[in-house]
């Protein structure tokens, strides 16, 4: 079992940055796919971005490419997003989520609490 924490969310202005942290117990961290996911209101959650367990392979959605960055410190079991150039449209509640299969997209075990990003027009 996993326990993810997100944190690092908040209220920005259009254009500026955020970065979130997920922190994960246990020990097989290193071994997992993490990935970063959304969901606003009234719409599905959403894919984000996800990194493999190697930290060599990095998957984006169209819609953050460029803009956004994932990353992983194994050491401290912390997987990051960096958010840069934020919109409106990118407020949503984001949440981090852990895979066994390690490659960081397609189908995932764990699930974070949720982190609230709102950006302002």
């Amino acid at each position: 079992q996993v326990q993810l924490v997100e944190s690092g969310g908040g209220l920005v202005q259009a254009g500026g940055s955020l970065r979130l942290s997920c922190a994960a117990s246990g020990r097989t961290f290193s071994s997992y796919g993490m990935g970063w996911f959304r969901q606003a209101p009234g719409k599905e959650r959403e894919f984000v971005a996800g990194i493999k367990w190697s930290a060599g392979s990095t998957y984006y959605a169209d819609s953050v490419k460029g803009r956004f960055t994932i990353s992983r410190d194994n050491a401290k079991n912390t997987v990051y997003l960096q958010m840069n150039s934020l919109k409106p449209e990118d407020t949503a509640v984001y949440y981090c989520a852990a895979q066994r299969s390690g490659m960081g997209y397609g189908e995932f075990d764990y699930w974070g609490q949720g982190t609230q990003v709102t950006v302002s027009s």
